[in-house]
């Protein structure tokens, strides 16, 4: 199940990750999200133990987004090691968010 980051927790969550982390950044207005949401949730489901998986809204957490140019959402940004390694904007079939995964590895 995804874990919910604020700015304050972020850091915590993510960059201290010892594991992937796919991140979701999101807002509850936004329809696109609003479709990707249920996909990052099976995904968490079926990356379990590989990949953490976090979601962070840019509406209640400007810092994060404002941190690494969040622009348009749904955004989903895999870390690795503290650091993002890649990402997709906007909505995305399951298996190119799986692939984004895959950079991590």
């Amino acid at each position: 199940m995804a874990i919910h980051a604020t700015d304050k927790t972020f850091d915590a969550e993510v960059l201290q990750s010892p594991v992937p982390v796919l991140v979701d950044f999101w807002a509850p207005w936004c329809g696109p999200c609003r479709m990707v949401g249920p996909v990052i949730e099976e995904l968490s489901r079926e990356l379990e133990g590989k990949v953490k998986v976090v979601k962070v809204d840019v509406q209640e957490n400007p810092g994060v987004a404002n941190r690494y140019n969040i622009r348009s959402i749904p955004t989903v940004t895999v870390f690795s090691k503290g650091a993002p390694v890649g990402s997709l904007i906007g909505a995305r079939p399951k298996s190119d968010y799986k692939k984004l995964v895959e950079k991590a590895f």
